[in-house]
């Protein structure tokens, strides 16, 4: 049986925690506190998930100073939890006091509790997704294929293809669009090799010039040419026993193409000025974002050495076909880079979230990670802003001012989407997630344009 969610009751009023607990007693584990030491010490204690926070309490019953006190110290005590804060029905400066504080919503007085119950299981929700992002990450640093970060079904099929031809020594040819993450893929199936304790040597054929390129692979000897003072081991040569990655092999010139040929049909090489050949055993992975098959066809590759470095063919999907990744990777580096600033921020605003998911990423992961390390130098608060991320806030024109309920619109629309996203399409397992029915979940699809597939369609009527 699944565990109830704790929710501390934070209000000076025992008739209204009594009406909160006979309404909300059994779907939650409830806390009780009247002050702030209380409440405090219930946070420190338990770490509840969930707070329902009176913002007028003792000694400012009228006001609200005590209660956005409160607040702050819950969130400094655990940054994760989601607080709801009640307010007074006209009280709106005060709301928005304590959303910019930190506080997840807020709902108004008198209390409605249906719509009270709906902010709890979107709050639960988003906790336990993060709960969930935060448990990959820390399996992301953990685990075999360190650096990579993904829980799209074609990253999954990345990962498996890595962990299957690993542990071979065939050649593997990795595609994708430049910023995809191709030399990561590379590293990763050295890894899982048993040449993972010898040196993983990689070259980026596009960036050394054509007439410095064939030295930089097979070295050379003293006095081979002007300038060559003494004898140089080349890059195929220093991969002995290890990994060799030819990253933008598309871009290798013709004449070099046969060389390397040669190397792939018989293990050897000739350095620069040298007489003798030397036999090299090292495992080839090559990498490119050209289209290789064009190239042969208008003969800038020849079709044999792609066949030599092809056994096995990777293709890295671009960032724009990975779904929820796009979150899981600005959240892996806003947690890298904040510790490297030494920034304390708890995260994206929900506009910024939106407006992660709605950029089309043409600089791919490479994009995200520069973006990401520009907005936790420039963020001021302890949420990064589509501002800070240079990107349009998609919730807002230009005229427009953003309001609460814009905010708490783009946060729902937001779970749907990650609910639909975790339940692959199943309307059925996404609106019980959500905590709705399958009814109200369509709705939500269609008021805020989200598609479904055919096979979620077919699934939601099982």
């Amino acid at each position: 049986m699944t565990a109830r969610p704790v929710m501390l009751l934070v209000d000076d009023d025992s008739e209204i925690r009594d009406q909160m607990k006979w309404a909300f007693a059994a779907d939650y584990e409830l806390l009780e506190a009247s002050d702030r030491s209380t409440a405090l010490a219930h946070v420190r204690e338990v770490m509840p998930r969930l707070v329902l926070l009176d913002l007028g309490l003792p000694p400012d019953p009228d006001g609200a100073s005590e209660g956005l006190a409160i607040l702050r110290e819950i969130l400094e005590v655990n940054p994760t939890a989601k607080v709801i804060v009640v307010t007074g029905n006209s009280d709106r400066a005060n709301a928005l006091a304590a959303v910019a504080s930190g506080a997840y919503d807020f709902i108004e007085k008198p209390v409605q509790l249906d719509v009270l119950k709906i902010l709890l299981q979107r709050a639960i929700y988003l906790a336990n997704v993060e709960q969930e992002n935060r448990a990959l990450l820390e399996r992301a640093g953990h685990n075999e294929l360190e650096g990579l970060v993904g829980d799209s079904a074609p990253m999954l099929d990345v990962f498996r293809m890595i962990r299957r031809v690993g542990p071979s020594d065939v050649p593997v040819l990795i595609t994708g669009e430049s910023g995809t993450g191709k030399e990561l893929v590379a590293r990763a199936i050295h890894r899982q090799s048993s040449r993972k304790g010898e040196h993983f040597v990689a070259i980026n054929c596009g960036a050394i010039p054509e007439t410095l390129l064939e030295s930089e692979l097979f070295g050379y000897e003293k006095g081979a040419f002007t300038g060559a003072t003494q004898q140089r081991k080349g890059r195929i040569e220093s991969a002995q026993r290890g990994t060799l990655f030819l990253d933008e092999i598309g871009d290798v010139p013709l004449a070099l193409q046969v060389k390397l040929l040669r190397f792939l049909q018989d293990h050897t090489i000739q350095r620069l000025g040298a007489k003798e050949t030397i036999a090299v055993d090292a495992r080839i992975l090559a990498a490119t974002n050209v289209d290789l098959h064009k190239a042969i066809a208008e003969g800038r590759f020849r079709e044999d050495l792609y066949y030599r470095l092809c056994v096995i063919t990777i293709s890295v999907p671009a960032l724009n076909e990975r779904g929820s990744d796009v979150t899981l990777l600005a959240r892996t580096f806003l947690t890298k880079f904040a510790a490297e600033e030494k920034k304390s921020l708890k995260g994206f605003t929900p506009q910024a979230a939106e407006a992660l998911i709605a950029h089309s990423w043409p600089g791919n992961v490479r994009e995200l990670e520069n973006r990401i390390k520009r907005a936790v130098v420039m963020a001021e608060g302890k949420y990064v802003t589509p501002a800070n991320l240079e990107l349009k806030d998609p919730s807002s024109s230009e005229e427009d001012v953003p309001t609460l309920k814009s905010s708490r619109d783009n946060r729902e629309k937001d779970l749907v989407r990650l609910a639909m996203e975790k339940a692959e399409g199943n309307v059925s397992r996404a609106a019980s997630e959500l905590g709705i029915s399958r009814p109200t979940l369509y709705q939500l699809l269609v008021r805020y344009g989200l598609k479904k597939t055919k096979s979620g369609e077919q699934n939601g009527k099982a």
